[in-house]
């Protein structure tokens, strides 16, 4: 964590994050994740199943609990 970056939240990022949002009908805190990842040209790789069908997010569903 100590080697990230603080990006500040611009009125551009919140648009481009509501078009998003609606687009691949994500929730709006994921949707401002994504913008972010995109306006800075990151990959964005995670577990959180709401961005599995985002073609250019590396998404990795959680191994299953154990039964």
């Amino acid at each position: 964590m100590q080697q990230g970056q603080i990006i500040p939240l611009s009125v551009e990022t919140f648009l481009f994050a509501a078009k998003l949002s609606v687009d691949y009908r994500l929730p709006m805190a994921d949707s401002l994740i994504l913008a972010t990842a995109r306006q800075h040209h990151a990959r964005l790789w995670t577990q959180d199943v709401d961005f599995a069908h985002i073609s250019d997010v590396q998404f990795f569903p959680k191994p299953p609990l154990n039964s």
